[in-house]
């Protein structure tokens, strides 16, 4: 019954809004029903919850407090097993000895009765991102964890925990980042003055505090980004059968991964806010070479991307930033010569299906719940969802 409005009645919570979220803690409290069950209200319900007078009212009931103070009840997370390995990389050796170095970091967790397909989730800040939402809450990988997937958590070469590299390289602070990011983000075109609705705990300190430390430097060139590809490939054909969940210029590696990749393991690939593409050579925009790329290939290396289905995710408030309405422009065009060549690629607004006031980083925002539901559908229509009786093993 619920249609298009941002609200049950309207462009704005009412009476009957604040009866719904009542309703929905109640149901919460005595664990009547999964609030998965039905996504267009889960998604309302998470617009409501983030509302000021929302999180207000929480706030002065005894015992409830907000998000990430008193955290809904849920029940444990049961695994099968869980690790990290290492993979691809290089062994330097001279007189000395040997280096074993540019190899990528894989952390993994596989849950009791997994799912066929992981989902192998590359970002482009930090692995942080997947971890938890910028209150405190639950991230991707909980909840997909939750949902039956293996889960494996991606660092490149020399980055993050996959930084023992090969070459010597430095890294220069730079102060203006956490405001520069900001921007990035979209959580406002000017620090800091926030986007109206941006679905970010805006009023938490702290939350804005985690997000400036959820970085690592990552060398942004066509260069490291061929480097972490060259590990990424040889991780997915360890790993087995794998949806690429991506983040930002993650999505541009994925794709050079996809073209890699030895096996047929690259089942999907799910972009959120991707800068970066590759092109067939002689086709799509001629950009000047920058720290996103482009990538341009022979037209029969860029058909092996047509070979499973792409979805890119956007998030709102796009047309307010030059520098990512020009990407979605280029997202359009890959999009459109992927389909040309007998592909299934797609581009998912947030805000088309509902979903108001999302940043660059949607899958860590206070609705990420409703956004995951999104993935969740995604990965039903294409099959992706299903469960096999063999466990889920990570192959090292």
């Amino acid at each position: 019954m619920i249609g298009e409005p941002v609200f049950l009645v309207g462009e704005r919570p009412t009476l009957a809004d604040a009866l719904l979220i009542g309703i929905a803690r109640w149901l919460d409290f005595h664990t009547v029903a999964d609030k998965n069950r039905w996504p267009k209200l889960a998604a309302l319900r998470q617009r409501l919850e983030a509302d000021p007078a929302v999180i207000y009212a929480f706030a002065c009931i005894p015992n409830v407090g907000t998000a990430a103070a008193q955290p809904r009840q849920e029940p444990p997370i049961v695994l099968m097993r869980q690790g990290a390995f290492e993979v691809g990389g290089r062994v330097l050796s001279d007189d000395k000895g040997t280096l074993s170095c540019d190899h990528g970091y894989v952390e993994y967790q596989i849950p009791v009765k997994a799912r066929a397909v992981a989902l192998f989730m590359w970002h482009s800040s930090s692995a942080k991102v997947w971890q938890n939402r910028w209150d405190g809450g639950e991230g991707y990988q909980s909840i997909f964890l939750r949902r039956g997937f293996p889960v494996y958590l991606w660092d490149g070469p020399r980055v993050g925990r996959g930084n023992w590299g090969c070459e010597s390289y430095t890294y220069t602070p730079q102060t203006g980042r956490d405001q520069g990011n900001f921007v990035a983000w979209r959580l406002g075109a000017k620090y800091p003055e926030w986007f109206p609705g941006v679905q970010f705990p805006t009023g938490d300190p702290k939350a804005w505090e985690q997000a400036t430390r959820a970085r690592y430097d990552e060398f942004d060139t066509v260069k490291n980004a061929e480097l972490e590809t060259d590990a990424a490939a040889k991780a997915i054909d360890q790993i087995g059968p794998s949806v690429l969940v991506t983040n930002s210029a993650g999505g541009w590696r994925a794709l050079l991964t996809a073209l890699k990749t030895k096996s047929d393991n690259v089942k999907a690939i799910v972009a959120y806010e991707n800068p970066g593409f590759v092109f067939p050579e002689g086709q799509g925009p001629q950009l000047e070479p920058g720290p996103f790329g482009p990538v341009y290939v022979p037209i029969a290396t860029f058909k092996k991307l047509t070979r499973f289905p792409i979805q890119f995710v956007w998030g709102d408030n796009v047309d307010k930033s030059p520098s990512w309405t020009k990407h979605l422009e280029n997202c359009r065009q890959f999009v459109d010569l992927v389909n040309a060549n007998g592909g299934h690629a797609e581009i998912l607004q947030l805000p088309a299906v509902g979903l108001k006031g999302n940043t660059h980083i949607p899958f860590a925002d206070l609705n990420n719940v409703a956004v995951a539901d999104q993935l969740s559908a995604f990965l039903r229509r294409n099959k992706l969802d299903l469960r096999v009786a063999a466990s889920h093993e990570a192959k090292r």
